[in-house]
């Protein structure tokens, strides 16, 4: 039997066969437009992946939307999600003494959409998306390494590094002067 994975929040992504993609936007590939509300039985999912979409959500609104992301999900279903990293980006700024304005685009997330331009609400670090996961009732949430994934050959935010080094992201080598900007992590139902 063929899983049942979905690539939330994919915009322009596609990810091709084997991915149900949804997006809020206006793109081809699309096979639903709300990520809020899934047209699927209670535990049919095997993998729900987010990349850099939960912080176009307030934290009070993420809530019920992981709720019900966690209904369609298959007992030891995997939620993976994207986010960028606050503590990665602050230390960034405090120990490397790197600018500011080198992460303002992952911090407030400018985008168009539709008529209108959104933003990011929150940004997170591991322990307070993880929390907020242990509330809704998600298990062994732990970091995950993106290039040991199924999407490890698509080209998304949770390969967001800095520097920006896109030789270094196709060809999965970093060095120690490369940080991570993206805050990757998993769960299981």
């Amino acid at each position: 039997m063929e899983k049942i994975k979905i690539n939330m929040g994919c915009g322009w992504r596609d990810f091709g066969d084997g991915w149900i993609s949804i997006d809020g936007g206006d793109y081809p590939h699309l096979n639903h437009k709300d990520v809020t509300k899934l047209p699927y039985g209670d535990n049919t999912v095997d993998l729900i992946y987010s990349s850099h979409l939960i912080a176009y959500f307030d934290r009070q609104e993420i809530v019920p939307i992981f709720n019900e992301w966690k209904r369609v999900l298959k007992p030891n279903g995997i939620l993976r999600i994207a986010t960028p990293d606050f503590q990665s980006m602050s230390d960034l700024c405090a120990y490397d003494n790197i600018a500011l304005d080198a992460f303002l685009g992952p911090i407030f997330g400018k985008m168009p959409m539709g008529q209108e331009t959104i933003y990011h609400k929150t940004i997170y670090d591991f322990d307070s998306l993880s929390k907020i996961l242990k509330e809704i009732g998600f298990n062994d949430i732990k970091k995950y390494d993106w290039r040991n994934t199924e999407h490890a050959g698509f080209d998304d935010h949770s390969k967001a590094h800095y520097p920006h080094d896109k030789q270094a992201i196709d060809l999965g080598v970093f060095t120690d002067k490369h940080t991570l900007l993206s805050l990757n992590i998993e769960a299981t139902k």
